[in-house]
């Protein structure tokens, strides 16, 4: 018998436990830590245990005395482990979209390194602020905190329905969540402060409107804040697809409208909510009740409000004027000279030779050169 041989492969599987091995099956293996919690539920000894990273705790209702009633909820220690779970579900559904979605139609527009980077940020992104923000749209309508903004401040602090805090829940885990896709995503070095920092503020600002019991605020500032990173980054996926000039223009056109308008209204209705509503209200601090309507939190809350939407504002701004000075360069488009034929060249060199002799000199080699050329006997 003739043995066929296989063809070999060149890849080879990396080492278990190396940093390629990590990054390549990190979705599979964030999957089964997500797995122990999920088959815990099933096991009476366990469940008990698991039923505390996956389900929302701190509910401060009574459902057995009506059981018509609206379940609330408060903010508590139980929460960090609900944030663990959602923050492991973050992931693999990070590394879902990414890998059965964006990686093949980046591979249809055949996009720089640079490009290529810019398109699968403003692609999680996107999804990120459109997904959150219908849902932050549907808690406004369903619990009618829009049209009833006296109740900001009359009713404060208020508990959280179920959607409301799930909706706190999954905001901190995705931006927890950023912090190890920088490794997972092989971010370059000079590109992981601004990913850090842009993460870290996200964060810090999303755990006090929790914390702080401001989340019926706090869901109308996010949902503005939403809308206009979503155009912004809608504006920048069609310029990398379309790669037309009048569409991309007009998106970010826009986009940029919108962004400045979700800044300018989220200074206005935090100014009415801390300045004008809460001012009126009794000032009491009481860590029990999660009231904290002082004039420290008040002036400290409107002013790290006013001076970060400011600091946006003033980002887009020197980054519109940068691309309009950008665009008023005119481009000085070098011509390389033409070639000239060598018959040209001949005739030039000779011309010049001949401009440097005497003019009886010229008249004797003009006429050698015109005499006709002796035949070969």
């Amino acid at each position: 018998m003739v043995a066929v041989k296989g063809r070999k492969n060149s890849s080879k599987n990396p080492p278990i436990f190396s940093h390629e091995f990590v990054i390549q099956n990190h979705a599979d293996i964030v999957s089964c830590v997500a797995m122990v919690f999920v088959v815990g539920l099933m096991v009476q000894v366990t469940s008990s245990w698991a039923y505390t990273f996956i389900a929302m705790h701190h509910n401060v209702t009574n459902p057995i005395e009506d059981p018509t009633t609206v379940l609330k909820y408060t903010t508590g220690w139980k929460d960090a482990c609900a944030v663990f779970f959602y923050f492991l579900i973050t992931i693999i559904m990070h590394a879902v979209l990414q890998e059965y979605i964006f990686d093949k139609i980046s591979k249809r527009l055949h996009l720089s390194k640079a490009k290529l980077f810019k398109f699968n940020e403003s692609s999680q992104l996107i999804v990120f602020y459109i997904v959150f923000s219908f849902w932050a749209i549907d808690i406004i309508i369903r619990e009618n905190i829009l049209l009833n903004l006296p109740a900001l401040w009359k009713e404060y602090p208020m508990p959280m329905t179920f959607s409301l805090k799930l909706f706190f829940i999954c905001q901190l885990a995705y931006w927890l969540h950023c912090y190890p896709e920088l490794y997972f995503q092989r971010v370059k070095k000079e590109d992981i402060p601004l990913r850090v920092l842009y993460a870290t503020i996200a964060l810090f600002f999303t755990s006090l409107i929790y914390f702080f019991n401001f989340q019926q605020l706090g869901v109308i500032l996010l949902t503005l804040h939403f809308m206009g990173d979503a155009l912004l980054h809608g504006a920048r996926l069609t310029h990398f697809i379309s790669q037309k000039e009048k569409p991309s223009r007009l998106s970010f056109l826009i986009a940029n409208s919108t962004y400045v308008f979700a800044r300018v209204a989220t200074i206005v209705l935090s100014a009415v909510v801390f300045i004008y509503g809460l001012r009126q209200q009794e000032n009491k601090f009481d860590y029990a009740t999660g009231n904290f309507n002082i004039p420290a939190v008040q002036y400290t809350a409107i002013s790290v409000i006013s001076f970060s939407q400011g600091y946006l504002l003033y980002l887009l701004i020197a980054k519109q004027l940068k691309r309009a000075r950008e665009n008023a360069v005119p481009v000085v488009v070098k011509t390389k000279p033409k070639q000239k034929s060598r018959k040209r060249e001949g005739k030039k060199s000779a011309q010049s030779e001949d401009d440097e002799l005497p003019e009886v000199d010229q008249a004797t080699k003009k006429n050698l050169r015109n005499r006709p050329s002796a035949k070969a006997k």
